[in-house]
């Protein structure tokens, strides 16, 4: 008997698990094994613990919807190839299906030598995925700094690669927390200017009144205090790069001598004439859309101009729950190295609470959970939900508004009623996870067809958007 595991595994989800007349047709080429399953969850299972190199989809509607499980498994598993088999698979469907993400699509007429070739080059293309990453993280060490596999992390980091050789200023936008910094030490790094270090500057944490002589240094009697001549923080980043994170608070003054360093590579120490010559180069971050500043006149547009050369947008965390695994993995070993304490361990259990969560603070967030959660477990070495405050009986979502009281001074529709107390709370739970469909049905204890089949039912209910706070 050859107890050695398949090389190559394929995971394939069937609409209900029977013995098929045709099993003896469902034969790989050595090397290759067959798994099939009929439940989400053995299929989720299969994905997070890595035992599929591929996943071959038959199952389909009415029991499934092939788009949602092409964006499970993507979500799980941003690199595995997923392939679609299926007699009553239109073209329009199969075309949608591989523009989000679908390796390829069998359909009316294809028989399983057709879809074992694909299986077999399927299988070689996540290979090449493999060695292409191994590969790329040993020639780019910038990419270490960007954690996650996430078609949105993608590209970010195709973007950093393709720019990263080039002097051109690069805008990052994106929201707090979301990792602005690493994005701009990453083009750093993939910079010739890499041999030096990057400059940082927050212009919200510099007063005003400082902010000038910070950047671009001052000379001794410059103004009340300055005893002595310093150079600035472009001085500084000659022949490297500075970091301007959170633009947007720069002083209107301010910003037309930055846009004269940006269009002339020259400024003046302040309280001096003399002209100084300076080769940086700039990356510039905000939290905030500069557009709408530039239209509110608290943004000069020419400078908006300057700095928006190359855009780059962080994604939210919520937008790539797939790479949440990977942040708990990197910030549990960051943490315990700096501890010098053993390497903990998290249980499935909590990842999946994890993934579920919101995360309105982005990565900042959860990496802040993740100490507080090493710090709380001591000399445990296994991390459980209750260490990030996630008790097993814990509800992420309250439901508010409560349910409306109904006078009964008039009939009653009763079907009625409860479809629109159960819309409010699917409006609610989609409002929490920013149209995130699979952690809406973890907040709401349901499965993701579930949701999927609850929302269909009920139309298109929209989410809400978030009510202004009142002045």
């Amino acid at each position: 008997m050859n107890n050695l595991m398949p090389l190559q595994r394929v995971l394939w989800l069937v609409d209900r698990e029977e013995p098929r007349e045709d099993a003896g047709h469902e034969i790989l080429p050595p090397g290759f094994g067959l798994h099939r399953v009929s439940e989400l969850a053995e299929a989720s299972a299969a994905l997070r613990s890595g035992s599929a190199d591929c996943v071959l989809i038959s199952a389909g509607p009415p029991r499934h919807d092939r788009r949602a499980l092409l964006g499970l498994c993507l979500d799980l598993d941003p690199r595995i190839p997923v392939l679609f088999w299926r007699p009553d698979l239109s073209a329009r469907e199969a075309i949608d299906l591989v523009r989000n993400g679908a390796y390829t699509c069998h359909g009316h007429g294809d028989e399983w030598p057709a879809v074992r070739e694909s299986i077999q080059q399927a299988c070689e293309e996540k290979d090449r995925r493999n060695q292409t990453r191994e590969g790329g993280e040993a020639g780019e060490s910038w990419r270490r700094k960007l954690v996650g596999e996430s078609p949105a992390m993608e590209d970010v980091a195709n973007t950093i690669r393709l720019v990263g050789p080039f002097r051109c200023t690069v805008l990052i936008a994106g929201e707090t927390g979301t990792g602005k910094e690493m994005a701009a030490r990453a083009l750093h790094k993939a910079s010739p200017r890499a041999n030096l270090p990057m400059v940082a500057v927050n212009c919200s944490a510099v007063p005003e009144s400082l902010l000038e002589a910070e950047l671009f240094g001052h000379v001794k009697g410059a103004f009340t205090g300055a005893t002595g001549q310093r150079a600035g923080r472009f001085e500084q980043a000659h022949k490297s790069t500075i970091f301007l994170d959170e633009i947007s608070d720069m002083p209107l003054e301010l910003q037309a001598k930055l846009l004269r360093v940006l269009q002339e590579r020259e400024f003046q120490r302040l309280g001096s004439s003399e002209t100084l010559q300076v080769d940086v180069r700039v990356i510039a971050a905000t939290n905030v859309n500069l557009a709408d500043r530039v239209r509110q006149g608290k943004f000069r547009e020419d400078l908006f101009y300057r700095l928006n050369v190359v855009p780059l947008e962080m994604p939210s965390l919520r937008k790539r729950p797939g790479d949440i695994p990977l942040l708990v993995e990197h910030f549990i070993a960051k943490f315990c190295q700096a501890e010098g304490i053993p390497l903990k361990k998290v249980t499935p259990r909590t990842v999946e609470r994890l993934i579920a969560m919101p995360w309105p603070g982005n990565v900042r967030q959860l990496e802040n959970a993740i100490e507080k959660a090493i710090a709380l477990s001591g000399y445990r070495d296994t991390l459980y939900p209750g260490d990030f405050g996630l008790a097993e009986s814990h509800k992420l979502l309250p439901v508010e508004p409560a349910a409306p009281q109904l006078l009964f001074t008039e009939r009653v529709d009763f079907a009625s009623a409860v479809s629109q107390f159960e819309k409010s709370i699917l409006q609610q739970a989609l409002a929490k996870t920013g149209g995130n469909k699979t952690a809406a049905a973890e907040l709401l204890g349901l499965k993701r067809t579930t949701l999927i089949m609850k929302l269909r039912g009920l139309g298109d209910i929209g989410i809400p958007q978030p009510r202004p706070i009142a002045s």
